[in-house]
């Protein structure tokens, strides 16, 4: 019976109050950095941070059925999803690099085919490179979701999926 509770103890656990009262800090949860108070009939939340006084509670949900694991969930398949742009992103990058690849080495070629130095024709691909590739936008659709959903949650907004974020933009 030790045992059970001590492993019962290292996970996230919801309950319900029993007896008692005392303030809960909830913010982890909920952004409010002011405490709840909590009494007999209230809900308590794995993530809580108990104040100053006691509390009796019974053990209503444990691991992946609390809330807390729920929405780290939520915010797991918002980020492993591709948003519609993303994808465009993505096909776009895929023809258009091997194409810029393909005119900075003619660039390289045709440097070299005209008497100029490899040192000149090195640096008119690596040019052509630098300013054709698209990597920009491979990069930037990205890390655009990934500090609109962060920004999004230290508000308390959950993003579902990255379609809803781009949804909701427009």
């Amino acid at each position: 019976r030790r045992f059970a509770l001590a492993a019962l103890l290292l996970r996230p656990v919801d309950g319900l109050v029993l007896e008692g009262l005392s303030a809960i800090d909830e913010s982890m949860l909920s952004g409010e950095s002011l405490p709840v108070e909590k009494d007999a009939g209230s809900p308590l939340y794995a993530g809580s941070i108990n104040g100053n006084g006691s509390l009796l509670f019974r053990c209503e949900a444990v691991g992946a059925d609390t809330l807390l694991y729920q929405i780290v969930t939520l915010v797991e398949e918002a980020q492993a999803g591709k948003a519609p742009i993303a994808r465009m992103a993505d096909r776009v990058s895929a023809v258009f690099v091997p194409i810029v690849i393909a005119i900075a080495t003619l660039a390289l070629i045709a440097w070299l085919l005209a008497g100029e130095g490899v040192a000149f024709a090195l640096s008119a691909f690596t040019t052509v490179l630098v300013i054709a590739c698209p990597c920009a936008l491979g990069l930037a659709t990205p890390t655009a979701i990934m500090v609109a959903s962060g920004n999004a949650s230290k508000k308390g907004i959950l993003i579902k999926s990255p379609e809803a974020l781009e949804l909701a933009g427009r």
